[in-house]
């Protein structure tokens, strides 16, 4: 038995759901992938997967051994990736996606520059608020902001996002600064349309809350709040990149900081078992360095 692709085809059915999705997904029969995974569990002595006429799921066996195989074929893809990357120029075609805002703000500038360095590659943008299924969208590398629960998936952390509160300082010369999120009850606050009017969760001595804000604007869009909270309006709660622009040029003012939340991890995040081609690797690495820091 080849070990080492009897680990690939167990990740494989494990990140596709189905023997014949992860048949598809490697270019080989249904048999022979049959075939590997029941010598890979007579190798090991335990069931791997629970398996019906209609599904296949994990045992608790193969969950706990999944994460090593992935450990594994990740170092032995490291080891072979640093004897060509440095020499290797990328080619070929990468789907990339980012939040809108932030994507545009600062993942298009940053893909840009790369196919400028590289001109051999093609890139798709996708800016999409929500959250994208990687394998099942055809996705090779992911920005994301907050915590990651898709255990197939590799995330880097890259830098931090804040969730702020902020005000012009025209309206805090005229309501003064608040010392307490409750404060923000007794003034007006820029929403967004439909989102929930609570703001939080904020942080006071270890327990988290959060408030029901009021105000007499509501927006759809984040720009037009953050213009608004700018030319005086009121309070606006953003992530941090968000008003980024306004607070270097101090249009808007950061308050309660000693309330804030821990910050959202800004990740680079990619198909976890697949094999990385020298064009992701290098995008990863470009990613990673146009990004560095951000948030510190």
């Amino acid at each position: 038995m080849d070990k080492l692709k009897a680990m690939q085809t167990f990740v494989q059915i494990a990140d596709h759901g189905s023997l014949t999705a992860a048949a598809s997904a490697m270019d080989a029969s249904l048999p022979a992938v049959v075939r590997s995974l029941a010598a890979f569990e007579a190798e090991l002595g335990v069931r791997l997967f629970n398996r019906t006429t209609r599904r296949i799921s994990l045992t608790d066996e193969g969950r706990r051994h999944l994460d090593s195989c992935r450990q594994l074929l990740n170092n032995l893809q490291e080891a072979e990736a640093a004897l060509t990357a440095d020499s290797a120029e990328p080619v070929g075609h990468l789907n990339i996606t980012a939040p809108v805002q932030f994507g545009q703000m600062h993942v298009a500038p940053a893909i840009t520059r790369f196919v400028q360095r590289y001109p051999q590659m093609r890139c798709s943008v996708l800016l999409y608020d929500r959250v994208v299924n990687l394998l099942e969208e055809g996705i090779d590398l992911g920005i994301r902001i907050g915590p990651l629960e898709d255990s197939s998936l590799v995330a880097q952390t890259i830098g931090h996002i804040r969730r702020v509160v902020v005000a012009s300082p025209g309206y805090l010369q005229q309501i003064g600064l608040p010392a307490h999120p409750k404060d923000l009850l007794r003034a007006n606050c820029v929403r967004r349309t439909g989102n929930n009017p609570s703001w939080g969760p904020f942080i006071d001595k270890g327990r988290p809350f959060s408030i029901n804000v009021s105000g007499n604007l509501d927006f759809n869009q984040i720009a037009p709040a953050v213009e608004a909270c700018a030319a005086g309006l009121g309070f606006g709660m953003f992530l941090s990149y968000q008003v980024a622009p306004y607070l270097a040029t101090q249009q808007l003012q950061i308050v309660l900081e000693a309330f804030e939340s821990p910050p959202r991890p800004l990740s680079v995040v990619y198909p976890h078992a697949r094999l990385l081609p020298t064009r992701t690797r290098v995008l990863v690495n470009w990613m990673r360095e146009e990004l560095k820091g951000f948030g510190s």
